[in-house]
């Protein structure tokens, strides 16, 4: 089933239990379709035209169909309570302490504004007559909660292996936070603010290489966001391509002309954020970037906007 299905590469604490739910329940759907077609077949055989010339209102008489009902519910209330929410009760099973980084999360069309709390961990009060395209969420920084909050849009840094609480809700239409990698999907609704938590075990860097692939140098680069995964060098030992640089025409040409045929790429951040839920004309254009980072380097990424905001 899973060479069957072909899914992502797993980067959350929680990711291996939802595809045993999805391996599970493609199983079970597989037994219903088994049995519907066997019953389909009993049709056609027991009511075909040579054997019931004239049409029969009262149709079969058997409990079959009765009893294919009720196998039906079971399995459906087996898929429920014995698949679905334990795994459902496992994902949200992570306590609010210190530990946890807690992250606003608000949809618009088309947009993720990301809302950090800064060093203190305290959102900042918002104010809709605040709101513009400078402030997209309408932060107060004149509330001491605020002067360290960090808004990014479409951008969302995280730390591996550290608890994530987010709190999601829209500004406009129903959206869909989707981040197939760690195996959470889940609907931004306006007015209401929906709890997504899950823990990332796999940093950014480390999916690259799980999900790196060999392309031609002789091939058009139509991908700008293509990276190197090493160091590619001439035959005097001038490194043409350095690990994590950009793949361009121009460096093609050259490795090329160094007799490199192929090199190692991936996406600069493979883990896109996308949109599930069609929400208006731009909703295509709706993607951002998930980059799961060590604790080092989020911290210092923090740090870095804290100081622009110092500025």
């Amino acid at each position: 089933m899973e060479e069957l299905l072909k899914l992502p590469p797993i980067t959350s604490a929680h990711g291996h239990l939802i595809d045993e739910l999805i391996y599970k329940i493609h199983w079970l759907m597989f037994a219903l379709f088994i049995g519907w077609t066997v019953y389909y077949v009993y049709v056609l055989i027991r009511f075909r035209q040579s054997k019931n010339p004239q049409a029969n209102y009262t149709g079969t008489k058997t409990k079959f169909i009765l009893y294919l009902t009720l196998i039906i519910a079971a399995i459906e209330l087996v898929e429920l309570f014995v698949f679905s929410l334990p795994v459902w009760a496992n994902r949200i099973d992570i306590s609010k302490t210190n530990d946890v980084l807690e992250v606003r999360i608000v949809a618009e069309q088309f947009a993720w504004n990301i809302h950090y709390p800064g060093n203190d961990g305290k959102f900042g009060t918002t104010d809709l007559k605040l709101v513009d395209a400078d402030n997209p969420l309408g932060i107060d920084r004149t509330d001491a909660n605020a002067k360290d909050d960090i808004i990014t849009i479409n951008q969302f840094n995280l730390p591996v292996n550290k608890p994530i609480y987010i709190h999601l809700t829209s500004k406009d239409v129903i959206h869909s936070l989707n981040l197939p990698y760690m195996r959470v999907k889940q609907d931004a609704i306006p007015g209401i603010s929906v709890p997504v938590q899950f823990e990332a075990n796999t940093t950014t860097k480390q999916l690259q290489e799980q999900v790196a692939r060999y392309v031609s140098t002789s091939d058009s680069v139509r991908q700008f966001n293509l990276v190197s995964l090493q160091d590619y060098k001439a035959n005097d030992g001038t490194v043409i391509l350095a690990k994590y640089d950009y793949i361009s025409d121009e460096a093609n040409t050259t490795l090329r002309y160094a007799g490199i045929t192929h090199i190692r790429v991936a996406e600069d951040i493979p883990s896109e954020i996308a949109c599930a839920q069609l929400c208006g004309l731009g909703h295509f254009r709706m993607r951002g970037y998930m980059n799961v980072q060590t604790t080092e380097e989020f911290e210092a990424w923090m740090k870095e906007h804290e100081a622009e905001l110092n500025q």
